[in-house]
């Protein structure tokens, strides 16, 4: 029965439920890379900000009571220094994942739901190798203590940085090889028999 996703630790990173005084760290790190409504004002910005760590903060505890995965995101820390320097997590993903080559190829298809992996480091941060990390971390959490089959991560045409990541993690790389959906462009999937097969 899945339970609250306990602290996640890797060589340098600690990967930990969100706490109310992570407020101002991730707010400046979204904003920074772009995050933000620029529809509203900086303190509405940041109120739908607090408004979103609140409701992200539940869902730890929700989903874990309801023994469900743990999706939303979760707090990257530096071990050493105890920095918040970004977040990584688990998501549903509901796409029309049948049209790429792995997955069957056919146009015009009903959408499924694949579990999603996602990551955002600081700008200040990246180039470290964080998120390859950060996202192993979480990739052997899902694998070993939710038995996932697999997972995939989803990016735009013009992501290098994302696809190598995707390319580090051992992902295949598949593009949507049809114009629609515009959003679906590439996605990276790794099964659980592939990486257990890499690992023997």
């Amino acid at each position: 029965m899945t339970r609250a996703m306990p602290t996640l630790e890797s060589d340098r990173l600690r990967i930990r439920p969100f706490l109310k005084i992570d407020l101002d760290p991730i707010h400046t790190i979204k904003t920074n890379i772009g995050w933000v409504n620029p529809h509203l004002s900086r303190t509405q910005q940041r109120n739908e900000r607090e408004q979103w760590l609140h409701w992200n903060i539940l869902n730890h505890t929700q989903f874990g009571q309801l023994a469900q995965p743990p999706y939303g995101d979760k707090a990257v820390i530096l071990k050493e220094s105890g920095k918040l320097i970004g977040s990584v997590g688990l998501v549903p993903c509901l796409d029309a994942f049948e049209q790429l080559p792995y997955f069957g190829g056919r146009e015009n298809c009903l959408h499924t739901t694949e579990m999603g992996l996602f990551w955002l480091i600081a700008p200040d941060e990246q180039g470290k190798g964080y998120a390859t990390e950060a996202a192993l971390t979480l990739i052997d959490y899902a694998f070993d203590a939710l038995r996932l089959h697999q997972i995939v991560a989803t990016t735009e045409y013009n992501n290098h940085a994302s696809q190598a990541v995707m390319k580090k993690l051992g992902m295949i790389i598949e593009r949507n090889p049809f114009p629609k959906p515009p959003w679906l462009q590439v996605v990276g999937v790794l099964a659980q028999e592939k990486l257990n097969k890499e690992q023997a």
